[in-house]
């Protein structure tokens, strides 16, 4: 079951929820050494801010906005206590009302990527597809970081031979 749900139904209570257990690409997506002319390539990971703010569902949406912003940021990522990702908050959604639950306010199950997509492909999935952000996340849906397009497009236009090859 992938993280995200496990996560979701033990918040509702549900007890025989079973994880995924870890492969080869597990190894990548944890950000662990590899070895080939892919290794040394910009990937989603390592792109990737990790100084992202972080929040749980129970956080009330000013409180995040006035942390997130003191620290540069127009965005934060809604987090399990095992720092899974269950939401994304954009500006939209940082500015709604300040007394609301995060859980209420974010965009729950954003689309999640895993740190070893070569930067080139984030870069043209996030233009196409008009995101500004993305989170990263490890195979157990643990967050890596934040991709923002403007970092994506700028490390993806220095690479040119940036593209995935067969693993």
């Amino acid at each position: 079951m992938a993280p995200r749900a496990a996560a979701r139904l033990e918040l509702l209570g549900f007890t025989k929820v079973f994880h995924y257990h870890a492969g080869k690409l597990d190894w990548m997506a944890a950000g662990l050494p590899t070895e080939g002319e892919n290794a040394k390539r910009p990937r989603a990971g390592t792109v990737a801010r990790k100084d992202v703010p972080v929040c749980a569902l129970t956080d009330r949406v000013g409180q995040v906005r006035d942390r997130a912003r003191a620290l540069g940021w127009d965005a934060a990522v809604a987090v399990n206590d095992d720092h899974v990702v269950l939401g994304l908050l954009r500006s939209a959604e940082l500015d709604k009302d300040a007394d609301q639950p995060i859980e209420e306010a974010m965009r729950p199950g954003p689309s999640t990527f895993r740190p070893y997509v070569p930067i080139k492909e984030m870069a043209d999935y996030m233009t196409q597809h008009k995101l500004e952000s993305s989170p990263v996340t490890t195979s157990d849906g643990k967050l890596v970081g934040l991709l923002l397009r403007s970092d994506a497009v700028a490390q993806a236009e220095g690479c040119p031979d940036c593209v995935r090859k067969m693993i």
